[in-house]
């Protein structure tokens, strides 16, 4: 895997409340990424651009939701989201790693 696709890979970090009780207590992060990612691609894209050690990945393929705006039906893009686990003393943000 080349070193563009890397940055292809990751979209951004998903940030929500549930998220970030799991990212203090299970030093795990969510994040949004390329549909057609693999699990081993989003391991080694993290590690390489947070150099940081991934110990496990999950990803999950959100459906878009169908909606209603004024007798017009739409649907919103399909996502995959990856549930990313840290070494533990590892951590992504604005604390330096150890």
């Amino acid at each position: 895997m080349n070193d563009e696709r890397l940055y292809h890979v990751l979209r951004g970090q998903h940030v929500t409340e549930k998220t970030a009780l799991q990212a203090e207590n299970s030093n795990l992060q969510v994040f949004k990424v390329d549909t057609t990612a693999t699990k081993s691609e989003i391991k080694k894209a993290i590690q390489t651009i947070f150099e940081v050690d991934v110990t496990n990945v999950r990803t999950v393929n959100v459906k878009g939701k169908t909606k209603t705006f004024s007798r017009r039906v739409g649907k919103r893009n399909a996502w995959k989201k990856a549930y990313v686990t840290l070494a533990e003393g590892q951590s992504i943000g604005d604390e330096q790693n150890p």
